[in-house]
């Protein structure tokens, strides 16, 4: 037994935990746990803990339905918001196999093997989340048959005596309790929006971090006798709820994105992982933005970003190189916007670090930078710069990712199938289903 198992059984016998849930992720991002014993938490480490894979979204087919859950000791935590009666504390798990293996269908394993590729080739990742999302009223539509915000705050507002200042610093105290160091939170640009960014963190510890992220803010807003909803696109008429995630690759204890004196101060690596995004981009859509209500966040105006484009400080761009500060050359980094804060934070981080590092193996030429803003370019205008568009729908994304040998490479064979599965059935669905749009504007005329 390691050093890290010995102190969480330490620490549940030390805090009477009571209920131990171990926590891992379907296919599509969907939380999954299971409340285990203290008694039960050794022989979990040693043996793991069996469960019917075939149950879960994508995980195994009958045929191949015994699984184990792996707990991960490093990512103990006691869940504040279960109360100082009767402790709870989760662990997050690795998807083993019957003979120990990692599973191939475990999202939480597939950021893994793209994590041991980018250190075979020397890099360490991490990142830095912007997460957005709406608090509501309730999770009833009002009687225009939309959402309705708990507030009518804009960008940066300061609402006095507002619920959401209060919710913020509840969630942001949750957070650090839990060990998530935040960065800052704010009002965002629609009613009841609201947007709080996480400090930088190797990827698989800030995936880890947007599941609990997510779980608090429904807890605490369940709390508060709100709701709230990461759906990409909830209003028509407001913004979407993106999840813009910043990147940047260290060799050792140097940034490996800066180089003084190149223009903007972007290395060579820099460079082709920016053109690895953008070249793959249109065939990873479908991980980064998987609903059908995302396309209406990506084309429903704002700052969501539709085309193939990069810029400095330019946020109009898809991949955005954020204004260098001298003296800071180890903040270096890159931004890409085109992610929703409804993604399966595992599988879009694979996917983004693997079309980078592709670029960076491949040593993929950077188009022209973007000067100008994107969305207030003609068409023909764009054309000629290059800026082609991303999908214009699931189903367009669909395509792009079925003809994708990079995206099945890095999600792999089980993982590429099943979401494409998935995501053809939710197309489906949607394709067949008469929506309020057509029945307001066909009903009394046709």
């Amino acid at each position: 037994m390691n050093r890290q198992q010995e102190f969480v059984l330490r620490t549940i016998e030390e805090r009477d935990v009571r209920f131990v849930r171990l926590w891992f992720t379907d296919v599509v991002g969907s939380l999954k746990s299971v409340a285990l014993a203290p008694a039960e938490v050794e022989g979990a480490f040693d043996e793991g803990l069996g469960f019917d894979g075939s149950s879960i979204e994508g995980l195994a087919r009958v045929s191949e339905s015994d699984m184990l859950l792996q707990p991960d000791p490093s990512t103990f935590q006691i869940l504040p918001w279960r109360g100082e009666t009767e402790p709870t504390s989760r662990m997050f798990c690795d998807i083993l196999t019957p003979d120990g293996e990692p599973s191939p269908a475990d999202p939480r394993n597939v950021l893994k093997r793209t994590l041991a590729k980018a250190a075979e080739m020397g890099f360490t990742c991490y990142t830095h989340p912007e997460i957005e999302f709406y608090l509501l009223q309730s999770d009833r539509l009002g009687p225009d048959g939309a959402p309705v915000p708990i507030d009518q705050g804009g960008y940066f507002d300061h609402v006095p005596g507002g619920v959401a200042q209060d919710f913020r610093r509840t969630v942001v105290n949750m957070l650090e309790s839990v060990g998530i160091s935040v960065e800052f939170s704010h009002h965002e640009g629609g009613p009841g929006q609201n947007e709080i960014d996480l400090r930088y963190a190797d990827a698989l510890q800030t995936a880890d971090n947007i599941m609990t992220f997510r779980t608090v803010v429904k807890e605490v807003a369940i709390q508060q006798g709100a709701y709230a909803t990461f759906m990409p696109k909830p209003f028509t008429a407001f913004p979407g709820s993106g999840m813009h995630t910043h990147f940047s690759l260290f060799e050792g204890d140097s940034n490996a994105f800066h180089e003084p004196g190149a223009e903007f101060q972007l290395s060579k690596t820099a460079r082709h992982f920016i053109a690895g995004l953008l070249r793959h981009a249109n065939e990873f859509t479908a991980v980064t933005n998987q609903f059908v209500n995302s396309y209406k966040r990506l084309w429903g105006g704002g700052e969501a970003p539709s085309y193939l484009s990069w810029g400095h400080n330019n946020r109009s761009a898809l991949v955005r190189v954020p204004l260098y500060k001298p003296g800071k050359g180890q903040s270096a980094r890159v931004e890409y916007r085109g992610i929703d804060s409804a993604t399966n934070p595992y599988l879009s981080y694979a996917v983004l670090l693997g079309a980078g590092l592709k670029g960076i193996e491949e040593e993929y030429e950077l188009p022209p930078v973007a000067e100008d803003d994107i969305s207030s370019l003609t068409s023909a205008e764009r054309r000629v710069l290059g800026h082609s568009p991303l999908p214009a729908s699931l189903y367009d994304a669909i395509g792009a990712m079925e003809d994708s040998e990079l995206m099945a490479e890095i999600l792999g064979e089980q993982v590429f199938e099943y979401f494409l599965r998935n995501k053809r059935q939710e197309w489906s669905e949607y394709r067949l289903e008469v929506t309020p749009y057509e029945l307001h504007r066909n009903l009394g005329i046709l």
